[in-house]
């Protein structure tokens, strides 16, 4: 009888770098069970084009959780009050916590993940972060990956049982044109994918801090971006 696969449950965003985490756990030849949360976020398209990555990526499942965090609001990407930046250089970027951070954010992703992680019998959960070219949030440093690991050992029934979950962030220390090559190599589909804070008429912006970033990447990494935007530069 064939030995059936490990199971791991990735978050899925819609952008590039869950959609690489998304190919990366398939590389592993792990059974992914894919996660989006709709959180009242600005740019809730990304949803659309995580539904069709899930389906190209070959993800076992897709499911999407609601949890609104505009009730608490503090953000520019739950908050239409809150203008989103546009223009910036990617050293302003890498100063202070922009107010496109979302309070708590990647805590509660986590949180969920770990919940389905559980329920399915994954022993793994991938989630995009990274260290390097990441907008100054601070819940997507290597510090918060290693505490968040040592919660799920500690609050869950997995972990007091002795079968340790482990948090996978295999962008974590990775450049943005370093995520694009990667993800390059793994076949991802980029046309499908959608980094943006404020995408309109199914396309990116082209101005906003993932925007600026996603173009650093496949310019340093001298791969052509088929995702289109509403300007280019």
């Amino acid at each position: 009888m064939a030995r059936r696969p490990s199971r791991a449950v990735v978050l899925l965003s819609g952008g590039l770098d869950s959609a690489t985490c998304l190919a990366v756990a398939r590389s592993r030849g792990l059974e992914a069970h894919a996660l989006s949360l709709d959180y009242g976020q600005r740019h809730r398209l990304e949803l659309v084009r995580a539904r069709r990555l899930a389906r190209a990526l070959g993800a076992a499942d897709h499911r999407v959780v609601k949890v609104d965090l505009r009730a608490f609001g503090g953000s520019a990407l739950t908050d239409l009050a809150i203008a989103v930046p546009e223009g910036r250089a990617p050293a302003a970027m890498a100063r202070g916590i922009p107010v496109t951070y979302v309070p708590a954010r990647n805590t509660v992703f986590l949180a969920l993940a770990l919940a389905h992680a559980e329920t399915a019998g994954a022993g793994e959960i991938f989630i995009g972060v990274n260290a390097l070219d990441y907008s100054g949030y601070p819940d997507c440093r290597p510090a918060f990956v290693r505490a968040f690991e040592r919660l799920a050992g500690l609050a869950t029934r997995a972990g007091v049982e002795g079968r340790r979950l482990r948090i996978r962030a295999p962008l974590l220390r990775l450049s943005k044109a370093g995520i694009v090559r990667l993800a390059a190599s793994l076949g991802v589909p980029f046309e499908l994918t959608l980094s943006c804070y404020q995408p309109a008429r199914g396309r990116a912006c082209g101005r906003c801090d993932a925007c600026q970033l996603r173009r650093k990447g496949f310019a340093e990494a001298g791969i052509e971006d088929p995702a289109p935007s509403l300007r280019r530069r």
